[in-house]
């Protein structure tokens, strides 16, 4: 796995459902904003209980979620994105998240999001569209 280009993390993010409907344009300030991060498989990325200030879009590989290391949750792949809770607030990680594979993830923090969306708000709206919909993993 290679890191990924500014414009190469825009066509990635314009095929993930956050990001999907925005104008290539616009992506590519956002892309300036998410930082890539390669992992191994069985790496965690998070705990349970752990500070949350980062989400997370995958690019490639797969990753587990699990309460508590208990029974997988959801299996997670290419454009799909998790640790969104720490956008809104002040939570801590209610579930922890390994990668299965060699894993790239697209991070981006809490100040970064709250800067894209005070720039382009169709993307707060996006989430609220991806949030509305049934994801297994979310609690309600």
């Amino acid at each position: 796995m290679k890191q990924a280009s500014l414009i190469e993390k825009a066509f990635l993010l314009k095929k993930s459902s956050l990001f999907g409907n925005q104008k290539l344009d616009l992506l590519l300030p956002i892309s300036e904003k998410m930082h890539s991060v390669m992992l191994r498989a069985n790496e965690k990325i998070f705990s349970s209980g752990q500070e949350a200030h980062h989400m997370y879009l995958i690019i490639e590989g797969e990753v587990d979620i699990y309460l508590n290391r208990g029974k997988a949750l959801a299996r997670l792949s290419s454009n799909d994105f998790f640790g969104d809770e720490a956008i809104f607030g002040d939570q801590s990680r209610k579930y922890e998240a390994i990668s299965v594979s060699d894993t790239q993830l697209l991070s981006l923090s809490k100040t970064n999001f709250l800067s894209i969306v005070a720039e382009i708000p169709s993307v707060a709206l996006e989430l609220l569209r991806c949030y509305a919909s049934k994801l297994q993993f979310r609690e309600r």
